[in-house]
């Protein structure tokens, strides 16, 4: 059960990356949405966010405190659910998953409010809500973007 947890958490290990992790698991994210994102509809998409969110924030959790940290590097989780929370709704493409990629990983790294705040929380919430934060900000930012093009 470790096995799976952590594997998991780490998306299939990609958090054990020795340079930039996060970045690591959310190019994982993003390949697999580039690979089978177009085929989501509306139920599916909002069925594959709750699901992911929901084992994020357990897994994250488990794997913080078998490893003793409050937010291990490795455990990248998180960056798979602030991903897909990015490009959630968006059209499919090469170019809607670079731009997401980029912008959710600046706005993770700066962690604009009030992502910074959800941090606070306790246990896997906080390890998971604040890339759910940055991803739903870079998601606007892009729907604003796109209409404007």
């Amino acid at each position: 059960m470790d096995f799976l947890r952590t594997a998991v958490a780490t998306v299939l290990f990609s958090g054990r990356a020795p340079i930039a992790p996060g970045t690591a698991g959310s190019a994982v994210t993003a390949v697999a949405w580039f690979v089978f994102g177009s085929t989501l509809t509306p139920l599916t998409w909002i069925l594959l966010l709750a699901s992911v969110t929901g084992i994020a924030v357990v897994t994250a959790g488990a794997e913080a405190r078998a490893l003793g940290r409050e937010d291990p590097g490795p455990v990248v989780i998180d960056e798979a659910a602030g991903f897909l929370f990015t490009v959630a709704f968006l059209p499919h493409g090469l170019w809607t998953t670079l731009a997401a990629f980029v912008l959710f990983r600046i706005l993770d790294i700066l962690k604009p409010p009030p992502a910074r705040q959800l941090e606070a929380l306790h246990g896997g919430w906080g390890i998971v809500l604040d890339d759910v934060a940055a991803g739903i900000m870079g998601n606007l930012m892009l729907h604003v973007g796109l209409a404007l093009l």
